[in-house]
């Protein structure tokens, strides 16, 4: 199932924690923990799935956000926003050096936190499709806004307001429609804008096929077949030649 952001707040001043907490759950994201020192923080990010992590730059141990930071980027390939009140040149420039994803100035509102949230999940996520694509691509708003990439044993796609993140697993098939292809989950769909093929090579290669031109399946999921058709969720799908022939193939060994 499709699963909100898990954000951690690593901020010391107790007051303004539970105040952002306040403000991203109603927006809609998960809040995993809110700690106010480095080794908490350290302690979640092991035993927690986390998928963006609020700092505060001044922290109540001996180690700071920037040093956390750090810490991230040498175990982590998730997103970080430093959160604080500095924002001399000499604290912007020290922050810099482990490359946050955004870099928020208090006091701010729920719209600025929103806003730093999104912005640094699209970039992140954008930044890793170039990566995987070995190419750079202009792009314009709607792309970053449509834009998915992997993390771990799932999926980030975006709907609404929101990245969701969905389980391999949860994928039943998808469908080519236009520009946009269709990720469909047991109760819900999501637009994605992607190239079937190119959407293909991000999912794991001993589950997910083309079954047709138009279709990428779960096989794991698929309930019936005929000589034409593959049923999912009740569903009919067309299948080419050769997949009919590797899924009958697939069945007899």
């Amino acid at each position: 199932m499709e699963q909100p952001i898990k954000i951690l707040i690593v901020e010391d001043n107790v007051i303004i924690a539970d105040d952002m907490q306040s403000m991203l759950e109603e927006i809609g994201y998960e809040i995993v923990d809110n700690v106010i020192v480095y080794e908490q923080a350290v302690e979640v990010l092991k035993t927690q799935q986390v998928d963006l992590v609020l700092i505060d730059i001044i922290l109540a141990s001996d180690k700071t956000g920037i040093d956390l930071g750090k810490h991230i980027r040498e175990n982590y390939d998730i997103p970080f926003i430093f959160v604080t009140s500095n924002s001399d040149r000499a604290t912007v420039e020290n922050a810099k050096t482990v490359k946050p994803n955004g870099y928020l100035v208090k006091p701010f509102e729920q719209q600025d936190l929103y806003t730093s949230i999104e912005i640094a999940l699209s970039n992140f996520i954008y930044g890793k499709q170039n990566t995987s694509n070995g190419t750079a691509n202009s792009g314009n708003t709607e792309d970053v806004a449509m834009s998915n990439s992997i993390l771990k044993d799932s999926i980030f796609v975006k709907k609404q307001h929101l990245y969701y993140r969905i389980q391999f697993g949860d994928i039943q098939f998808i469908k080519a429609d236009n520009v946009y292809l269709e990720v469909n989950t047991v109760d819900k769909k999501f637009l994605v804008r992607s190239p079937l093929k190119d959407y293909l090579e991000k999912l794991p290669q001993n589950k997910f096929y083309r079954a047709h031109k138009s279709y990428i399946v779960n096989v794991d999921h698929i309930d019936a077949i005929n000589s034409k058709d593959i049923m999912i969720n009740n569903t009919l799908i067309p299948i080419s030649k050769d997949f009919k022939e590797f899924i009958i193939s697939a069945m007899n060994s």
